[in-house]
């Protein structure tokens, strides 16, 4: 396919969508109205579901089969750069050499770490209370671990994250978000339908299906961003060319 083609094809899509965009924004109400139909359907359903998290009950609870899609581009984006950051035939693994850290960045790292760890936990678990959830949380906890890394070196991050074991965990956590979704399916003709008993607003197992979701999202993102950072950080310390 030629450059002009492909200019083109771009513009006509271009064209296609920037004029439903128009058309969008010209059917939005009048600024500082007080006409917000998406809130009013939006609220009164996460309370009724138990959800206080407004946000986490759209997300897995009133869109559904979106949620599904958007769940699955960071596994996609991890799964593509594995692929192109795979050790090839003219590449060799070598022994990283030992990191010098001060003890100060050292002493922080090592008291940060389970704080960090604690925190990415505490905002999965809580995904359905308050703001937060699963992909927050999953940020947290993979960013956490890394902290392994700057407090000592790339020796120690490795054994904390077995990435065989991390990219199996990954790849059940979506599996299993996606599998959750058939459970309403079958139970209820809605893909991702809450079907769990809904609990006691404001308590920890409120909001039936929202907080396994968000538990499984949370295994999810961070499973696949210390895979993705891992992929990185061993293509710059370990793998060498011939």
């Amino acid at each position: 396919m030629s450059r002009t083609v492909r200019a083109r094809l771009f513009l006509a899509a271009a064209l296609v969508f920037g004029a439903g965009y128009v058309l969008a924004c010209l059917e939005l109400p009048p600024l500082g109205s007080q006409f917000h139909p998406y809130a009013r359907r939006a609220v009164p359903a996460a309370l009724a579901r138990r959800t206080a998290n407004v946000v986490s009950s759209v997300n897995f609870d009133l869109r559904g089969f979106d949620t599904l899609g958007e769940e699955f581009v960071l596994f996609t984006a991890v799964l593509g750069a594995a692929l192109l950051l795979r050790r090839t035939r003219d590449e060799h693994v070598t022994r990283p050499r030992p990191g010098r850290v001060l003890s100060t960045v050292r002493l922080t790292g090592t008291v940060l770490l389970p704080v960090a760890l604690v925190t990415g936990v505490y905002i999965v678990a809580h995904g359905q209370l308050t703001p937060g959830g699963g992909f927050q949380g999953g940020v947290i906890l993979a960013t956490g671990l890394h902290l392994a890394y700057l407090a000592a070196d790339y020796r120690v991050l490795r054994r904390v994250r077995p990435r065989v074991v991390l990219e199996v965990t990954e790849a059940v956590a979506a599996g299993a978000f996606a599998g959750l979704g058939l459970v309403g399916l079958a139970q209820a003709a809605a893909y991702l339908k809450n079907v769990l008993p809904l609990g006691t607003l404001g308590s920890l197992t409120s909001g039936g299906l929202v907080p396994v979701l968000n538990a499984a999202v949370g295994v999810e993102v961070g499973s696949a961003l210390v895979v993705l950072l891992a992929g990185f950080i061993d293509q710059a310390l370990e793998i060498e060319s011939e």
